[in-house]
């Protein structure tokens, strides 16, 4: 049986790295039919658009996508293609493993870790008032006639909505996944103590949750920056890490920096019965199709990919040879050498060897 997926190469090197997933995933002998989709600043002159709605709605066909990096313009421009996707389809769990492999640069040693973030509220729910506008003078005007604190006249404004149902959905979701997946321990990251009702809320629903795996699964809560520091002086303690929607993207780049960098970071979107596999990465456009970045956060995703659609032994056979050749530390890119002047392959090559090594078996 031939899986249909949704392949949306994507921005800068996304191309690259997408197309290099592509032939390790067809290595593992799992057959595919893809089915190609355009998003992101390429799209703009042919669709008029960023994210068209024939990607949208192969997705919804398929029920499962691939997606490279997609540019996101920083303080203007259009917003997040990422997160359009993740809200247009409501994939509400985003899942970011960290693990360390041998051979990958690393201050510590036997990392092995999942970020699972909200991916529907919080900040990047997307609910915003430019300074100036009639409309940001009358919501400050309106929290001030509620009794709130005074906001600055020349404000811009960003509304946090965390919501008992988003939050008991993200942290079921995480306990489910511990469960499935034999992690043991369940951490919710939050800013309560300042954040007593947004925040407080998220941390009361994942308590509420947790009390039905009591003495299944252990459950204890950090506030985010407390959490910071302790991955960086012991990222070992943690298993499962249950974040809203901001700190998740955060805490998952730092995390990325403890296993080799933000190549090495695979990242899934989940839904019901709908998901879409990307790496935590951006497109870096200055090393557009130049072979020369990491395609390992994309062919981890495609392991994710495996997973999800229940190719265990492809899934095992394909993360295992990624695994040998970091390892080995011959065919990998510039950024997994401890000396980054050390010869190096390209995009191409390495995934060329993680092919042999697949085959090889």
């Amino acid at each position: 049986m031939a899986y249909s997926v949704t392949l949306i190469p994507g921005d800068g090197i996304g191309p690259e790295v997408a197309e290099a997933t592509k032939r390790c995933l067809e290595a593992t002998g799992v057959a595919f039919n893809w089915t190609m989709g355009e998003a992101g600043e390429g799209a703009i002159a042919k669709h008029g658009s960023p994210l068209p709605e024939s990607v949208l709605e192969s997705i919804r066909k398929n029920k499962v996508a691939l997606k490279g990096p997609i540019t996101t313009p920083i303080g203007k421009g259009i917003r997040s293609v990422n997160v359009a996707l993740r809200h247009a389809l409501d994939l509400y769990a985003c899942v970011r493993p960290a693990k360390l492999y041998e051979g990958a640069p690393a201050f510590h040693k036997n990392i092995d870790m999942v970020i699972v973030r909200e991916n529907s509220e919080d900040l990047y729910a997307g609910i915003e008032y430019d300074d100036g506008t009639p409309e940001v003078k009358e919501l400050i005007e309106w929290v001030k006639s509620k009794g709130g604190k005074t906001i600055r006249p020349d404000a811009a404004v960003s509304l946090k909505p965390i919501s008992r149902t988003a939050s008991k959905r993200i942290a079921k979701f995480a306990f489910e996944y511990a469960v499935k997946n034999n992690r043991k321990k369940v951490t919710a990251v939050h800013k309560a103590n300042i954040m007593k009702y947004s925040d407080g809320l998220f941390l009361e629903s994942a308590r509420e949750v947790a009390a039905e795996y009591e003495g299944k699964i252990e459950f204890e809560d950090r506030l985010v920056d407390n959490m910071c520091m302790q991955l960086v002086q012991r990222p070992e303690a943690f298993d499962l890490l249950l974040l809203p929607n901001l700190y998740g993207d955060i805490i998952s780049d730092l995390c990325a920096g403890l296993i080799g960098g933000l190549g090495m970071a695979p990242g899934a979107n989940i839904g019901d019965g709908i998901a879409l596999f990307e790496p935590v990465h951006g497109s870096a456009p200055k090393y557009a199709g130049q072979n020369k970045v990491n395609p390992v956060a994309t062919i981890l995703s495609g392991v994710l990919m495996l997973r999800y659609l229940g190719e265990t032994a492809a899934a095992d056979r394909l993360e295992k040879a990624v695994a040998d050749i970091v390892k080995e530390g011959k065919f990998v890119t510039y950024d997994l050498k401890a000396d980054r002047t050390a010869a190096s392959v390209g995009t191409r090559e390495m995934a060329d060897a993680i092919i042999a090594r697949v085959k090889k078996g």
